[in-house]
């Protein structure tokens, strides 16, 4: 099993459900909004004629665990959706999940997922 983390632009999040219900990817997803600062650097904005900048820029995490056979599919899928060819699209980034249970069957494994 894999945990596939992606951080991406808010503005994509309902679309990426949307698209996630029509797959064939078979996970959930968990989604936390979050504070980035990269390679995009900020934004400039003007209030009033006065510069702002802001450079804690707000982002969305969307988490899925996936059988390993998945992963290639979910990223796809997060590319599909999430990229403009801008800076500040986000990354993708996949980690080992050595178990995974579910709380109310006690269910181990890919069961669990």
């Amino acid at each position: 099993m894999k945990k596939v983390e992606a951080i991406i632009r808010q503005e994509k999040i309902e679309e990426l459900k949307a698209a996630l219900d029509l797959s064939d990817v078979t996970s959930g997803m968990t989604v936390n909004q979050v504070l980035g600062y990269g390679k995009q650097k900020g934004l400039k904005e003007y209030i009033r004629g006065q510069a702002v900048i802001t450079t804690l820029l707000p982002k969305v995490t969307v988490c899925f665990v996936v059988e390993d056979q998945q992963v290639e599919a979910v990223i796809a899928l997060i590319i599909s959706i999430c990229n403009t060819d801008e800076v500040g699209d986000g990354k993708i980034f996949v980690y080992p999940v050595e178990e995974a249970v579910r709380i109310r069957t006690k269910e181990r494994g890919s069961a669990a997922l």
